[in-house]
């Protein structure tokens, strides 16, 4: 049996694999509708969310599979005080595998631990997000036929964002990929980040405050929102929660095939006016989350 805790936890190779698989349910997705018939998925989160929860149930259901689960802490036994733990036992009574989002880091870790059923974690506070970086790998090897040498441009909040510290984690395993990391002081990436992974692999980064210094050389920009969850006070957020907008005069900065990501949700750090543009590939993207997410299922199951 093996779980999902972070993207280190699959070789290149197989991630390789994973994406090839993904692709071929983009292209041929009747030949997958009833490849988890009779399977259950269990989405347990304790934490808002709205794509990651609906994008794992609508990749279980294309799959022929179902789903059962709560979406948030209050309407499960959690409220009572039941342990992760606990809750996990349970669930693998019920389930084939399991999604689990939780605002500790670790929690999905020790769910694993005591899973009798395949885990994912689905986000674990500001520490990882692998199926979120999935969807990443997925988009820009689909749209830019290559996940080595580029520079990716990160911004915005890089100390509480998990899908940043994830995609950063991941892409360092690729040839001749450098970053360009823009935030402003106070958002800048952890230092563990800094030293542990980017310096310590001899990877090329930058920091810069400026959006618009970054952007003519970027082959994709990485977007994300200032979270004001991860915020201890209000005065912080709100002083930092309009540091960076992307608008269409800074766009005419990029090249014209750079890709705009986005996790999302979006607050306002991209305009609506870029929508439009060719180059954003935000909604793409939510898109290929469930193609990889159906992958990943298929592949936990031992059904791949």
């Amino acid at each position: 049996m093996r779980h999902l805790m972070s993207p280190l936890d699959f070789s290149v190779e197989e991630l390789d694999k994973l994406l090839d698989l993904a692709n071929d349910i983009e292209k041929n997705p009747k030949k997958y509708e009833n490849a988890c018939a009779h399977k259950k998925l269990a989405t347990c989160f304790y934490e808002p969310s709205t794509r990651t929860r609906l994008s794992f149930e609508a990749a279980m259901l294309n799959l022929g599979g179902s789903v059962l689960g709560f979406s948030s802490a209050d309407s499960s036994s959690a409220a009572k005080g039941e342990s992760v733990s606990d809750t996990i036992r349970v669930i693998s009574c019920y389930a084939d595998i399991c999604a689990i989002r939780h605002p500790k880091e670790g929690a999905a870790l020790v769910a694993s631990q005591k899973s009798l059923i395949p885990v994912i974690n689905a986000g674990d506070g500001g520490h990882q997000h692998p199926t979120q970086t999935l969807t990443d790998l997925l988009t820009i090897r689909s749209l830019k036929g290559r996940l080595s040498n580029m520079t990716i441009g990160l911004c915005g909040d890089l100390k509480f964002g998990r899908t940043v510290h994830s995609l950063i984690n991941a892409l360092i395993r690729y040839e001749n990929v450098k970053f360009i990391l823009i935030s402003p002081e106070e958002l800048r990436i952890p230092d563990y980040i800094r030293e542990d992974v980017l310096r310590a692999n001899n990877i090329e980064f930058e920091e810069v405050e400026r959006l618009e210094d970054a952007m003519s050389k970027l082959d994709v920009l990485y977007m994300t929102r200032v979270q004001k969850e991860r915020f201890f006070n209000e005065e912080d957020y709100v002083r930092l929660k309009d540091f960076y907008v992307l608008t269409k005069a800074k766009m005419e900065l990029a090249r014209t095939d750079m890709l705009v990501l986005h996790p999302l949700p979006r607050v306002n750090e991209i305009s609506v006016e870029v929508d439009d543009d060719p180059r954003a590939a935000y909604f793409k993207q939510a898109q290929y989350g469930v193609y990889v997410r159906e992958a990943l299922i298929l592949t936990l199951l031992g059904l791949a």
